[in-house]
């Protein structure tokens, strides 16, 4: 019985001394080579989102960029129609304002044409109402 229990006895201290050794020959280096990888992987987790925080602070700043140029853009467009329309109604006031002189020049033209008419035709209707009054007569009256 004794030597029943010395096997066992020194089975179970071969089996302590084999748990060491494997903890010190293959444990230990796995757990570490894990801890490693695993400090590696929340390293690159947290460049992941510094960068990711990074790419959303650019695109929030290049998207508030692009507002404000279509803002001034369309402040620049409406500007620019806005001058166009008031040198538009300059330009059409100005007309406007041409208009009555122009219409003035027009009748006093016309009431000249129509004075140097008359004369005329009361030069001629004379000629002619002596012309007219001699063929009916038959003689001369001048």
């Amino acid at each position: 019985m004794v030597s029943l229990d010395y096997t066992i006895l020194v089975q179970m201290v071969n089996f302590i001394i084999l748990i060491f050794i494997l903890n010190a020959l293959l444990y230990k280096p796995i757990l570490g080579i894990i801890g490693k990888r695993k400090q590696k992987m929340d390293e690159s987790d947290s460049e992941i989102k510094r960068m990711n925080q990074t790419v959303e602070q650019k695109m929030a700043e290049y998207e508030e960029k692009v507002r404000l140029a279509k803002v001034d853009a369309m402040e620049q467009k409406n500007a620019i129609v806005k001058q166009g329309s008031d040198v538009a109604k300059g330009i059409i006031d100005a007309v406007r304002g041409e208009i009555p002189a122009m219409m003035e020049q027009f009748h006093a033209k016309m009431e000249k044409e129509v004075e140097e008419a008359r004369a005329i035709l009361h030069s001629q209707s004379q000629k002619i109402s002596l012309d007219i009054a001699e063929k009916v007569l038959g003689r001369s009256i001048r």
